[in-house]
């Protein structure tokens, strides 16, 4: 069983620091300026540059301000949408359920589909070369994740390696790496022997070259995940909570959907993530403790 205390660490309080100014507006029902977070799975400078045509689309279209924002890590983002300090949240799925189970408030509106599909997968992989040739040789090594609050290079995988009877910190130590290309890397260089991140981010890194596919092996796939919900706080106004669901189901430029690597955005229901509540379950978390 996971240990809850160390789950999900605390937030740095240097993740938190560029939210903690107030918004311009006293109201905060329809704040002067939008903060839309954004997922930390990347640098956060290029994901803030990458994200310039979706802020200039989102003030043309809405006629207020908006701010990019990326937090440390995906507990600070968690933070930041229970307290108030951001409007808009990219999460991964399991970061949106706990952050729906600390503020039941905030609303999931829309998800992305990718292949014609609105879910992925988590890859488990391992060193071309190395001593972990199937799941069952994970035994005893030590295996890569991700953030502690990330589907699909933590939750999801360590779901199914639980689901084949193996436990983490009792059957092979558990490394956290932050970042899904910090594990394909680390995996790739034989720094840990085996690992997991999301499947969609681990073909871009092969595509972009900066891994190289010939130094791994492919050791599972997860089970379906849905993809990663926008959501927005619902004490906003509901004139301008209709306007930015609008403005992101309306989406059509490929360039700000590459962001979100997807080709468009579809509408989502709270209902959609049970299935990561489930895998919360046979990992014997209690999500609202976490």
């Amino acid at each position: 069983m996971i240990q809850r205390r160390n789950f999900l660490a605390a937030s740095a309080a240097a993740g938190l620091c560029v939210l903690a100014a107030p918004a311009f507006a006293a109201d905060k029902t329809d704040p002067d300026k939008l903060r839309i977070a954004l997922l930390p799975d990347e640098n956060a400078s290029t994901i803030i540059q990458n994200a310039q045509p979706l802020k200039k689309y989102l003030e043309e279209v809405l006629r207020k301000p908006v701010e990019i924002i990326v937090t440390t890590d995906y507990s600070s983002m968690i933070e930041a949408m229970r307290f108030g300090r951001i409007e808009v949240g990219y999460f991964g799925p399991f970061s949106y359920v706990l952050a729906k189970s600390k503020a039941p408030e905030i609303e999931p509106f829309g998800v992305g589909v990718e292949k014609g599909k609105p879910n992925y997968q988590s890859i488990l992989i391992a060193t071309a070369d190395g001593p972990v040739k199937e799941l069952a040789d994970i035994t005893g090594k030590p295996f890569a994740f991700g953030d502690r609050a990330s589907t699909s290079s933590h939750l999801a995988p360590r779901a199914l390696l639980a689901k084949q009877g193996l436990i983490g910190d009792a059957d092979y130590k558990v490394v956290h790496l932050g970042q899904h290309d910090a594990v394909a890397r680390a995996v790739a260089a034989g720094q840990v022997p085996a690992g997991a991140l999301s499947e969609s981010i681990y073909r871009i890194l092969v595509e972009t070259k900066k891994i190289d596919s010939t130094k791994l092996r492919q050791l599972a796939l997860s089970e379906p995940i849905p993809n990663y919900p926008l959501t927005v706080q619902g004490f906003l106004k509901p004139e301008l909570k209709d306007a930015i669901k609008r403005a992101f189901l309306n989406l059509k430029d490929p360039a700000i959907l590459k962001l979100f690597r997807v080709e468009a955005i579809a509408t989502a229901t709270d209902k959609d993530y049970d299935v990561l509540r489930d895998m919360a379950k046979v990992l014997q978390l209690d999500i609202a403790k976490l």
